[in-house]
């Protein structure tokens, strides 16, 4: 048997190089396979840190017995989901058009054109068993009906290939600030004011809906307050919770109940970028010292644990260590005991709410962080002593993959987090992660999805990473002052129109130049990230404000075509479109500060313009000297002030006259419509 795996980029994948199963990678040789064998073809899609992924593999994939019955009479394909999102995303759509469900593992059995005819997730392994020869019986006796069901359910697929357009096309502003406040309403219906967040058990980090609302409250208006009572709400409960990791910082992938207490473990680089510029956010808008904190914390976090030697921030930690989900972050009474002794345990266990019957499985407690501890000291010596013992255990698998665009996703987070709240090595961490995608992934205008080692992996890639990335490049830039990010930026944009655009204003999740799958993916809903659609949209209208094209700022309000069907409803699925929505309805506004570099007063007047910033405002940092060195079109015929900083506040290029002290720039951003002439 040839062990095809070994050689994989993708931790996933070889997590399974070893296993009894003759696994293929996706491709053609093993399709082509599948039609000179007769056989069917099996897909089985996960990634590294999926509990269940993992428990199907011990149960079947390292079986024996199971890998035979698969061997004798399947081609059976091994897929990472990170790593070929596309391929998920078509048999995620068929697992749920048949089962009603979705999730991972996914297992799905197809025909050698590639066509699903039965799917389903994780299976127990005597089911799995009985299905894999109760597939292969139907694949010889019953041909004809197999085949055609699987040809109905292809051609069912195929009524997506186009993708979803809104009722006129690119919306006006007006129906744009009608959507917005419709959303507030409709979210304020389905939050949870006991509990914080949306919905019940279980309960997601509500990342891109969160942003949505903080530019919602910023920009003011009807349901401006609640927006933030929301926010606010919300990011305390998360934080506050066993979602977030009260030693180390770091959230998980989501809670299993409606009050945050317990987490499905694993933890992904995407939730906490996402959530580490949401929580800089909210200490920039309301002074909060939790958001403050959780945001550094957050950061430092990804720079601890995920961050790989060549820089780049690796996808995730895995649920499970030593064989069971979440030992390494539960705790009893008696292990507080033991590493704190007998009277800070106790107290530790009152303060991270510790308790003999346990939160969790078999006694074991989540720590949270419900109240404030009287005693600081206290507790930063309790926090530091579990640390320091957890730091024993068993850890956590990582998946050290980078994927383009959640680490666009850090770097917008990390450059931000670090000018705001004065952490210079956020701000060099994501330069550092830039530069990589930069060197490996970034190459001719196209971009590779993942790489490994400093090494790009095979994929190419999809919609979110070009948005992603250009996204990440964008902020650095308006964080360091360096065009280079920008001119980067600019050239992933264009790709992102001329390869994945449809003609009409919206986009598909593949380039034109891609693999051919059973339909081309075109989904402009956000799951945990920003859809791609969104993404893209964002950093479109962003490169605009920089750069005065119009071409680009056309396309990016054509984008939020596909947000009224989408938001009308499911607001939640658009939190990330909306967010768009809101920079345009601000403007955006544009922030240009000029002056020497290093000097005090430039960078008060850069940090000023970064914290008081409007929704969705670009900033632009340059020299002043008119020597063609500030190479960003916003800072143009932007001088010096008496030889000195200075910032200009700006929309469509139109500017107010300049100001140079911290407090003028807050008042001109304060007001920027009444002022701009």
């Amino acid at each position: 048997m040839a062990d095809r795996l070994k050689n994989a980029t993708s931790p996933y994948l070889l997590q399974h190089a070893g296993n009894p199963v003759d696994w293929w990678p996706w491709g053609d040789e093993a399709f082509e396979e599948a039609r000179a064998r007769d056989v069917p073809v099996l897909l089985s899609v996960g990634y590294s840190a999926c509990h269940w992924c993992h428990v199907m593999a011990h149960e079947s994939f390292e079986d024996p017995q199971t890998a035979g019955l698969m061997n004798e009479n399947l081609v059976p394909i091994k897929v990472d989901r990170e790593e070929r999102p596309d391929v998920d995303a078509v048999y995620m759509t068929a697992t749920q058009a048949m089962t009603g469900q979705g999730g991972w593992p996914m297992t799905v059995f197809m025909t050698p054109d590639r066509e699903p005819f039965f799917c389903g997730t994780y299976f127990p392994r005597d089911y799995f068993q009985r299905l894999v020869l109760g597939v292969a019986q139907a694949w010889r006796e019953d041909r004809a009906n197999v085949t055609s069901q699987a040809g109905e359910i292809a051609a069912a697929l195929a009524e997506r290939a186009a993708p979803l357009r809104g009722p006129g096309g690119a919306p006006p502003a007006a129906a744009l600030a009608e959507l917005s406040d419709q959303a507030v309403r409709t979210l304020a219906g389905d939050y949870d004011p006991a509990q914080g967040g949306f919905g019940g058990a279980p309960k997601f980090p509500p990342s891109t809906t969160l942003e949505f609302l903080l530019r919602h409250s910023e920009r003011g208006g009807p349901g401006a307050a609640q927006a933030l009572q929301m926010t606010e709400g919300t990011a305390e409960a998360m934080a506050r919770g066993g979602l977030y990791d009260q030693l180390a910082g770091g959230f998980a992938r989501y809670s299993t109940d409606a009050g945050w207490v317990v987490p499905h473990f694993e933890k992904m680089l995407y939730d906490n970028a996402l959530l580490a510029r949401v929580y800089t956010h909210l200490w920039r808008r309301t002074g909060s010292a939790l958001a403050r904190r959780v945001a550094a914390e957050t950061c430092g976090w990804m720079l601890a644990e995920l961050r790989t030697p060549e820089h780049g921030l690796a996808a995730a930690l895995d649920a499970d260590s030593d064989g069971a989900e979440g030992l390494f972050y539960t705790w009893t009474p008696a292990e507080l005991d033991e590493a704190l002794g007998a009277a800070d345990g106790e107290w530790a266990a009152r303060a991270l709410s510790v308790t003999s019957s346990g939160t969790f499985e078999h006694g074991r407690s989540v720590l949270q962080r419900r109240t404030e501890p009287g005693d600081a000291e206290r507790l930063a010596r309790v926090r530091g002593a579990l640390l320091a013992g957890r730091g024993e255990r068993v850890r956590p698998g990582r998946d050290d993959k980078v994927v383009a665009a959640w680490n666009g996703l850090a770097i917008a987070a990390l450059a931000e987090a670090g000018l705001l709240l004065g952490e210079p090595g956020f701000v060099a961490a994501a330069r550092d992660a830039a530069g990589l995608l930069e060197r490996v992934h970034l190459d001719g205008g196209r971009l590779a999805r993942t790489s490994r080692d400093g090494v790009a992996g095979p994929s190419a890639g999809v919609l979110e990473d070009y948005g992603c990335v250009a996204e990440g490049f964008l902020a650095l830039s308006g964080v360091t002052g360096e065009a280079r990010w920008v001119t980067l930026a600019g050239q992933l944009l264009d790709t992102a129109l001329d390869r994945f655009g449809d003609g009409s204003g919206g986009f598909y999740d593949t380039a034109d130049d891609g693999e051919v799958l059973v339909y081309r993916p075109a989904d402009p809903a956000d799951g945990p990230t920003p859809s791609g659609a969104f993404a893209v949209a964002g950093a479109l209208l962003s490169y605009a404000a920089l750069t005065g094209s119009p071409r680009h700022r056309d396309a990016a309000v054509a984008a939020l075509g596909v947000l009224a069907p989408i938001a009308g409803r499911f607001p939640r699925a658009a939190g990330s479109g909306l967010a768009v929505a809101e920079a345009l309805l601000s403007g955006p506004a544009e922030i240009a500060v000029v002056g020497p570099p290093g000097a005090a007063q430039t960078a008060e007047l850069h940090r000023t313009a970064l914290h008081a910033a409007p929704p969705g405002a670009v900033v632009a940092l340059g020299s002043g000297r008119g020597d063609g060195a500030d190479a960003i079109e916003l800072l143009t015929g932007r001088g010096l002030v008496n030889g000195g900083p200075a910032a200009y506040v700006c929309r469509n290029f139109t500017c107010l006259a300049p100001v140079t002290e911290p407090g003028a720039l807050r008042a001109a951003l304060a007001a920027p419509d009444r002022n701009a002439g």
